[in-house]
This record gives structure tokens, C-alpha cells and sequence, in this order.
């Protein structure tokens, strides 16, 4: 693996302080550019095990810019349940996924719901789907919530899956309006052979998406390739043509690239350049896409160049890393990482917010990291010279 950029970051805010009751996962974030706001979304847990998620806990994050250090700081509200699984008849919430709908101004936060406590390896050894789709909207950056929408009825693909989830982490609208929702599914109910491997469904992403701002809801076909929790992203390259980009969590080695040109309806898969490495078994990871920066090489063949950050360790979870690609459609392209946080480090979601500046959401401790979740508030410019680029 190529050389890490040293570390000059650390985590500046804690939003999620687990506890001995309590474990907060699988952190989602959005950013709400006219309430200059951000809304961090995450799991409330038993136990870190899956199974114990019982609750979808949002905070409010009010960005401060201080004038002299042009620092940005964030100071965070109380903790407000938006999704209980006492309300759910029993249905655990889980892979909080935001995505916003700039025409009527409504975002919505897709996830799932698991009957009982029914685990993901259960339901892919048996076969029997226990998830299902769900969201609930807010027009007043989470002030007040709308009721769940179940789409489980209008999609009977999914009868034939093992199980399935969204995200976690943010979703997008693209220029043309379209809203996507990534996810993945374990596809195949069916075994080919009786050997008990075989009996674990391959799991490949794909994405929900609308044409009608949200009122109706399709599903674009599967990656080919084996895939898992991913993210998306919208890219356009130096000819005008946009693209939506997909980088998804795979079982060692290195991550899944994938490009679409009908916007997510179907995917090619792009050649590994071994720049991203997927850790241990695999853990999620988060991508975005912004302008290319003026007066950087490159401006003209890729107006859009895309973030990534995900731990940089091919055996365990830690030192989360952030990556940056000035020509997106070239998996060989992807920098150095830069290590914005050392020691444990898990999920991670990563906003755009005005002026080049992003803000990460992330799993991180000193001894694991579901100790907390934690927010770094970053510039371009301080990303570009830690990456060297």
C-alpha cells in the first residue's frame, strides 16, 4: 500500500456518547444548506450487537465559523428519538439513509425495519426475507416528523430475497432530479448445491430511485459483482456526460468501484486499481462529490472530483482515512489517504457543505470504536495539503 498522510486531524466534537446502557452505530449525516444546519442520524443500541437496535436518534448541529482561525465549529443539540421499535410492533430500525428532495423541500430518512431480533445471517441462511422498507419525512430540518411509509408491498422482488438493507449513510438527488436511495440485497433465496456455504445468499448493491420527488419508487438492477453496504454519488466528466458513482464495502482486499450512465439503473463495474483497500471482513465506507477546485490541474477534464473516507488498515478498523480522486471514472486515480483520525475507527458519513468545506461523521474510541460518534469539520484546501495534491 502507498504511503499514508501523516495525521493533523483529530474527531472535534463527540455527538454520540455510548455508555454501559447504551451503543450508538452506523452514523448518517446531512446537510441542510438553507438552515446552514447539519442532522447527524445513528443507531441506539442495547449492545453493539445488531440485533439490540431499538431506536433511530437524530441530533441538530449549528455550524459556527470563528473569524479569526476561519475555523468551523459545531455545537450540537439534545438527542431526539425520530424511529422507536416501540411504535414498529416490534421491528427494530436500522441503516438510518437520508436523502433530499430540493423541490418540495422534504427530506426523507429511508431504513429499514427487522422483525424481532431476527439477525442478517439467520436470514441469509434460510432464505426468509424479515426486513422491510421504510422512511419518514421532515420539511423543518427535523423539527417535526411524518408517520412511516412501508414500500415492502411495492416491491415483491424482494419476496425472493434473503434479506436486504439500505445504505447506511447518506443518499443523493441528482441533477436531473432523480432521488436515490443506495442499498444492497441478497439476491438469491435459492441454493445451488447443498454444500452449507452455498446456503449464504451473495449479497450485490443497487439502489432505490424516484422520478416524481418521492411519491412513487422503482429499483435498478444489481452490481454483477459481489458487493455490499455502499454509497453514491453523481459525477460528471470533462464531455458533459453524468455519471452516478457507487463504491461499495466487499469481503477483503479491496473496495467495489461502479459506474452507471442511466442513473442507477444498472452498473458496470469498474477495473480494480488496488488504491482503496476494504478492511478485514469489510467495513462501510462514505464518498461524495463536489466541484473541481479552481487554478488545480485537472479542471478541465473532471468538473466534479469525488471524497472518500473509510479506515486504511487492510486488517482491522483503524486510522480512518479520507481519499480524494480529481478524474473519478479512473480507479488508478484515488490519492494517498489522509488520517483525519488514528487508532479505532468504524462507519463514517461524509456532507458537503457551502465553500468547499465537508464535515465527516464517524465511529471512532481510544479502545473501540463504537465508543462514540464524533464530527470533523474540514476545509478543501486543509484536506489537499495534507494529501499532498
Amino acid at each position: 500500500m502507498d504511503k499514508k498522510a501523516s495525521s493533523t486531524y483529530e474527531p472535534q466534537s463527540t455527538v454520540f456518547l455510548s455508555n454501559k446502557e447504551d451503543v450508538y452505530r452506523i452514523p448518517a449525516l446531512f446537510y441542510d444548506q438553507e438552515k446552514k444546519v447539519l442532522l447527524a442520524f445513528a443507531e441506539k443500541r442495547r449492545t453493539s450487537n445488531d440485533a439490540s437496535a431499538e431506536v433511530l436518534v437524530m441530533k441538530t448541529g449549528m455550524l459556527i465559523k470563528d473569524e479569526t482561525t476561519h475555523e468551523i465549529r459545531v455545537t450540537w443539540s439534545v438527542a431526539k428519538y425520530v424511529v422507536e421499535k416501540v411504535h414498529l410492533g416490534g421491528y427494530r430500525p436500522m441503516n438510518p439513509c437520508p436523502v433530499y428532495e430540493k423541490t418540495t423541500k422534504t427530506l426523507f430518512l429511508f431504513f429499514i425495519c427487522v422483525e424481532g431480533n431476527v439477525s442478517e445471517p439467520w436470514q441469509r441462511f434460510w432464505g426468509i426475507n424479515k426486513a422491510r422498507l421504510c422512511y419518514i419525512t421532515t420539511r423543518d430540518a427535523g423539527d417535526t416528523w411524518s408517520s412511516v411509509t412501508d414500500l415492502t408491498k411495492n416491491f415483491p422482488e424482494m419476496k425472493q430475497w434473503a434479506t436486504f438493507a439500505v445504505g447506511p449513510g447518506h443518499g443523493l438527488q441528482t441533477e436531473s432530479g432523480r432521488l436515490i436511495v443506495p442499498a444492497y440485497a441478497y439476491g438469491s433465496r435459492f441454493p445451488s448445491c447443498f454444500c452449507i456455504s452455498c446456503f449464504f445468499a451473495v449479497s450485490r448493491a443497487l439502489c432505490f430511485y424516484s422520478d416524481d420527488n418521492g411519491v412513487t419508487w422503482q429499483v435498478g438492477n444489481m452490481l454483477d459483482d459481489k458487493s455490499v453496504e455502499c454509497e453514491m454519488a453523481e459525477i460528471l466528466d470533462g464531455k458533459g456526460t453524468r455519471y452516478l458513482y457507487c463504491n461499495a464495502r466487499n469481503e477483503g482486499g479491496y473496495r467495489v468501484e461502479a459506474v452507471s450512465d442511466n442513473r442507477g439503473e444498472d452498473f458496470i463495474t469498474l477495473p480494480s486499481a488496488e488504491k482503496l483497500v476494504e478492511t478485514g471482513r469489510g467495513c462501510q465506507g462514505s464518498v461524495v462529490s463536489f466541484p473541481a477546485q479552481p487554478g488545480v490541474p485537472g479542471l478541465i477534464q473532471e468538473p466534479q472530483w469525488l471524497l472518500y473516507s473509510h479506515p486504511t488498515s487492510q486488517y482491522k478498523r483503524v486510522d480512518l482515512g479520507l481519499y480524494l480522486n480529481k478524474s473519478p471514472l479512473d480507479p488508478s486515480s484515488w490519492s494517498n489517504p489522509w488520517i483525519i483520525n488514528e487508532g479505532p475507527n468504524g462507519y463514517s458519513d461524509l456532507a458537503y457543505l457551502d465553500d468547499v468545506w465537508f464535515a465527516c461523521l464517524m465511529e471512532c474510541g481510544e479502545a473501540s470504536e463504537i465508543e462514540q460518534i464524533a464530527c470533523n469539520v474540514f476545509s478543501y484546501n486543509q484536506a489537499s495539503k495534507a494529501i499532498g495534491s
